[in-house]
């Protein structure tokens, strides 16, 4: 593997997006889980929806949007809206990120992060967890306007880097978006930390991992 940078997708792979809602539990009742599954699962909808009618809207606006319509469906007091956002912006990490992040620094590659976040939302999020100084570059799709799995998405790094993109090595939770990277040229990597099924989307990770700790003997 001639791995040059190492790129990875922020939210499920780097961060637990259920994070927020979990430290909400004793509000939010036994449902806790499922609503906060349903809130990734409409978020991310709205945004394959909005790239496809070419209607862009931020991240976080997304986000909002997507918590406004899993709270009416969850029956969940408007009240806790501001909570569950201020929430989101500081997700916690994996437990394993921060040591993973360690030893790649030392292999003196380019590490960074390519994820639908917006630029502050990513900043918070890495600043919040004490990450900040392990990245190179945080890459936003706000830079071209278009959600992942567009390919202008996994474009970025490779000319900042001015890589061919089987020198990158992309790391993603999300099995369309392991197959957006791959079906770019990554060397992507699948982080099945659910022990799920891959996506039938023209492209086999060479590599799953079951966390991120198991990449360390890839690279």
């Amino acid at each position: 593997m001639n791995t040059k940078a190492v790129v990875f997708d922020a939210y499920g792979t780097l961060f637990d997006v259920n994070s927020a809602a979990e430290k909400c539990k004793d509000k939010i009742g036994n449902t806790w889980e499922t609503f906060a599954n349903f809130w990734r699962t409409t978020q991310l909808e709205y945004t394959w929806l909005r790239s496809l009618m070419k209607r862009h809207k931020d991240f976080w606006q997304v986000t909002e949007d997507s918590l406004d319509k899993s709270m009416k469906v969850f029956n969940i007091d408007k009240s806790m809206k501001k909570e569950l956002l201020n929430l989101y912006k500081i997700l916690s990490p994996y437990p394993e990120v921060n040591d993973v992040l360690n030893n790649l620094k030392k292999k003196n590659l380019k590490l960074a992060i390519l994820s639908n976040g917006t630029p502050a939302l990513l900043n918070e999020l890495v600043k919040s967890n004490n990450l900040d100084n392990l990245f190179d570059d945080l890459f936003s799709v706000e830079q071209v306007k278009v959600y992942k799995p567009d390919s202008k998405v996994y474009e970025m790094p490779v000319k900042k880097y001015q890589l061919k993109p089987d020198e990158i090595t992309f790391l993603s939770a999300n099995t369309w978006d392991v197959s957006g990277g791959g079906n770019y040229g990554y060397n992507s990597i699948w982080v099945n930390r659910n022990k799920s099924q891959f996506d039938n989307l023209d492209y086999l990770p060479k590599n799953e991992i079951g966390n991120l700790s198991q990449l360390l003997d890839k690279i």
